[in-house]
């Protein structure tokens, strides 16, 4: 009988002393918002990947190397306004819009500089379309994420 009652005793003292961690509030999103932020990211990194490649394929010709070099570039600073994005969510802060726009600017300058490379190579010119549709892509899902994640 005395164990009955000092377990009790002892549950409802811990049930006094028992605080829960505060809520923060984050942008979760729903699923089609967070496929689309899988997409995004998915989609840059591919593009990176075919950029590499493509800096080693265009190496000897110096406007398509600087053309490259140009999409790379606009790739890194999207990419960085994606890290800026992605470090707000996690800290539960709202998506700042100069992100968001670093974001859309990098992938546009990506895309300019690509259309001013030129190559007469058949697996150039292959890596050039695969380049596009992945920026193309890339755009898309940038898209859904502005208009899916509220």
């Amino acid at each position: 009988m005395l164990s009955r009652i000092i377990f009790v005793l002892f549950v409802a003292l811990s049930a006094v002393f028992v605080q829960a961690a505060p809520l923060a509030t984050r942008q979760i999103g729903n699923l089609q918002c967070n496929l689309d932020r899988i997409k995004i990211v998915s989609d840059l990194a591919q593009a990176k990947k075919t950029t590499q490649t493509l800096t080693t394929q265009l190496g000897s010709d110096p406007a398509g190397s600087q053309g490259i070099s140009a999409v790379s570039d606009g790739l890194s600073n999207a990419q960085a306004g994606i890290a800026t994005i992605a470090k707000s969510l996690f800290t539960g802060q709202a998506a700042p819009a100069d992100a968001r726009q670093q974001v859309a600017d990098g992938l546009t300058a990506a895309g300019t500089a690509l259309a001013s490379i030129n190559s007469t190579d058949p697996t150039v010119t292959s890596n050039l379309d695969k380049l596009q549709t992945q920026l193309t892509s890339a755009g898309t899902a940038g898209e859904g994420v502005v208009s899916n994640c509220k």
